[in-house]
């Protein structure tokens, strides 16, 4: 089932034909593209949130960036607070914009990879533009492989 969630997720991440799979982990999956080159790690979200919702780990080493965490929310957020991160027991503040959320510097991304390694839950909660409350939440079973398949996917690239 966790499977066809991952599949799923490809579907909405764009075309097939670009992008080389590194591998399915639990829930979690990894994979390349070749142009612009990136690697990346991708999780749905759990249940069946109103738009489809998914959190990304990224590398683009032709842009020197490694360990960019992104979250595509199930709802657009109203930008008068931040969307909040809980992995585990830790808390991160993050910039929302739309449906889309990220970190505020590389430091929390390390910061956040470090938690996902270790945690076996995600929650990204926020205020809806249309009032009220959400949250879209994760397993985070294969996370670590499936980061880490994404970073030796494009070290192998160079």
């Amino acid at each position: 089932m966790l499977r066809l969630g991952v599949l799923a997720v490809l579907m909405i991440a764009g075309p097939l034909a670009a992008r080389e799979s590194l591998g399915v982990y639990d829930g979690w999956a990894a994979f390349k593209d070749a142009r612009p080159l990136r690697c990346y790690a991708i999780a749905k979200a759990q249940g069946t949130p109103p738009a489809p919702a998914y959190a990304t780990v990224s590398n683009w080493p032709d842009r020197k960036v490694r360990g960019a965490v992104h979250w595509v929310l199930s709802r657009d957020v109203a930008e008068t607070r931040p969307a909040r991160l809980v992995v585990g027991n830790q808390r991160f503040d993050l910039v929302a914009k739309g449906r889309n959320a990220w970190t505020k510097d590389a430091r929390d991304d390390a910061a956040i990879i470090a938690a996902l390694r270790s945690a076996a839950r995600m929650s990204v909660s926020a205020r809806s533009t249309k009032g009220g409350a959400f949250t879209d939440r994760y397993i985070l079973s294969g996370a670590a492989t499936a980061i880490d398949a994404a970073t030796v996917g494009c070290a192998q690239s160079r």
